[in-house]
């Protein structure tokens, strides 16, 4: 039986299963998998010897690409149409995993509008309802479109593309976009990446609210797993990978204080056990095999028997403000 693909028909290659099934295991009785995408998680969770998986993933199309091969696990996995950031209701679990950011399948459809090297609507949202990215850009206030490329982008030259971009819009294509911002920074040198790379991940990131999703759904997860259970995160960007850490260290009782000066407090019962005590990275066979998998960190922590409580989320590190539309 062939496993799940993308849109284009290649194989989805799931980054990172092996050094997943390797450091969560053994993988065994009721798995959460709170990004489906294509289900290559899901798929290979079952045959490492999960019972039984629930997908939960906010984009209906995750849900009409899977339906070709789920007969082959029939009884073992449903699928949810949820955001991650509710899949405590699907629990109790025995693991959860968390493939952050874009998935091939959205990047591989043009008509999806997230890629910057496919002509597309510009559309970018996860779901299929709410404000697209065109109405982002074309519909918010320079400044405030240039904290978004500097906070979830990291883009030094924020300022100058958010210029750019106000002068030229409105926008309605990605190529159009992209080209746009392209023309105002620098060639690029052979190896680096596409000029457009960071503005395109910020416009993402902040249309979706991935970082609140993201801080949401790890707390949904502590609250779905049982004693014992497994939470992997697989992260490819710097910025959720050190949401996805701090909240790690935090739940783990290993956060720095803030204020070393004041009195120490006794601390609460840690509800997770790091497994990685550093972030795993793909090796270069599979990086030979999987190009997306280049940039790719897995974290893996266990679940104890302290009870679950909100993450303090000023040691999150989130940035920016949370509604742009009124900036």
């Amino acid at each position: 039986m062939s496993g799940p693909v993308s849109q284009g028909g290649a194989p989805h290659i799931p980054v990172l299963i092996g050094a997943i099934i390797e450091a969560a295991g053994p993988i065994e009785g009721h798995w959460i998998d709170g990004t489906f995408g294509a289900g290559g998680y899901s798929r290979a969770l079952l045959e490492a010897g999960a019972d039984r998986m629930t997908g939960v993933d906010r984009d209906p199309l995750a849900h009409e690409m899977a339906a070709g091969w789920l007969a082959g696990f029939e009884g073992r996995i449903s699928l949810q149409e949820n955001t991650f950031s509710n899949l405590d209701v699907y629990g109790p679990a025995d693991g959860v995993v968390l493939d952050l950011g874009v998935s091939s399948m959205q990047l591989d459809i043009a008509e999806r509008g997230f890629s910057f090297m496919r002509d597309g609507p510009l559309d970018m949202r996860m779901g299929q309802d709410g404000p697209t990215a065109a109405d982002l850009v074309n519909g918010i206030e320079e400044a405030a479109l240039a904290d978004i490329l500097f906070h979830y982008g990291e883009e030094r030259a924020a300022r100058r593309i958010a210029r750019a971009i106000v002068k030229g819009r409105p926008f309605h294509r990605t190529l159009e976009l992209a080209d746009a911002i392209s023309a105002c920074l620098p060639r690029p040198k052979p190896g680096q990446p596409h000029p457009a790379t960071r503005s395109f991940q910020a416009l993402r990131i902040a249309l979706n609210d991935e970082m609140g999703e993201l801080i949401t759904g790890l707390e949904a997860a502590e609250r779905a797993l049982v004693p014992g259970g497994k939470l992997a995160i697989v992260t490819f960007h710097s910025l959720e990978d050190r949401v996805a850490k701090r909240f790690l260290q935090q739940r783990a009782g290993k956060a720095a204080r803030t204020n070393r000066y004041a009195p120490e407090a006794e601390a609460a019962p840690a509800p997770f056990r790091i497994v990685t005590r550093k972030a795993i990275a793909a090796d270069a066979d599979e990086v030979a095999a999987n190009p997306r998998a280049r940039s790719a960190k897995l974290r893996v922590a266990e679940r104890t028997e302290a009870e679950a409580a909100p993450a303090d989320r000023a040691l999150m590190g989130l940035p920016g403000p949370k509604n742009w539309w009124s900036s």
